[in-house]
This record gives C-alpha cells, structure tokens and sequence, in this order.
C-alpha cells in the first residue's frame, strides 16, 4: 500500500521524467541549437551551427505522395523486366530471408542517381550491396515526367535462392 507522499513523489518524479523528454527532444532536434539564427543550411537541407562541422543532421526524402507511389509501381515494373527469371513468382512464404527498405533517387530523366537503405538485414549484410547493384544496372529508370527528380522508397523481400518481390507488386505472403 502506498501513502500519499509517495504517490505525490511518484507523479511528481513522472511529471520531471516527461518534462526532461520534451526538453531533450527540443535540444537534440536538427536545427534545435540554433535559436540566435547563427545556423547555416547545408548543400544538404540540414542546419549547422557555427563552428560545427557542416555535417548534415537529416537526410531529405521526397514525401511519398499518390503521384510518388504510382510511379514506384512504375519503377518496380522496370526492374522486373529487367530480372524476370528472378522474380519470385507467386505468394512469398511468411519468413523471408531478407526484408531490406531502399530509397532509390533519380533525377528527372530517371536517371539512378543514388541508393541508400532505411532498413537493411543483420543477419544478411550481403543482400543490400546486390540490390543496389540490381537497381543501378537498370538506370535509367522511366521518365518521372512532372515529378522530376526525387526520391522513391520500396521495399524489397528477398528469398534464400535469391529470387526476389518489391512490396509495391508484390502478390501477398502465403499463410503458413
């Protein structure tokens, strides 16, 4: 049984914890310590505070509007031409090897300009590397028309043989 100065300790002690969070939040934010306006916004988009090295804080992704995910469609179709033999076909099983998130960039001509990943695989280290040669080998992607240039994210299942689906076409997992 608790008395009531130790509840009153407990919520006060919550009530400090969560003031702490918010105020960590607000202090570790990008841009955050940079209140006097002394900041300078990297080639990047990130601020840096003088002094600082102009080492940029985020990395800017295109959101992930209708128009975007239509065209990652777009994109996934013309990587499965490109590997058509290695296409899993049908319903992928409930435990894929590898489930990597990748954020292609191209330009407005389609262009692969860069491949990075938000998501990539412990325990497969070497599945990432071949997807971003799979993906660079198929440059130029489409034309993203109106787009322009941007940056599109999917998500690659990879089996074991090596075969794979991108979650934008993808046919759905089989039941186990």
């Amino acid at each position: 049984m608790t008395t009531p100065i130790a509840a009153r300790l407990t919520r006060s002690a919550a009530i400090a914890a969560a003031v702490l969070a918010l105020t960590a939040c607000s202090v570790l934010k990008p841009g955050g310590g940079s209140e006097s306006g002394t900041g300078s916004t990297s080639p990047g988009g990130a601020t840096a505070t003088e002094g600082s090295r102009d080492v940029p804080t985020v990395r800017l992704i295109t959101a992930q509007t209708p128009a975007i995910r239509t065209y990652r469609k777009t994109g996934a179709r013309h990587i499965y031409k490109a590997y058509a033999s290695r296409i899993y076909k049908g319903k992928i099983p409930p435990l894929v090897y590898a489930v990597v998130v990748v954020e292609t960039e191209i330009d407005a001509n389609g262009k692969i300009t860069n491949v990075t990943f938000s998501r990539v695989p412990s325990h497969a280290p070497e599945v990432p590397p071949m997807i971003a040669d799979l993906i660079r080998a198929t440059s130029p992607l489409p034309s993203p028309g109106k787009l322009g240039g941007h940056t599109y994210v999917d998500t690659w299942l990879w089996d074991k043989s090596g075969n794979f689906q991108l979650d934008s076409l993808t046919l759905g997992q089989r039941s186990r």
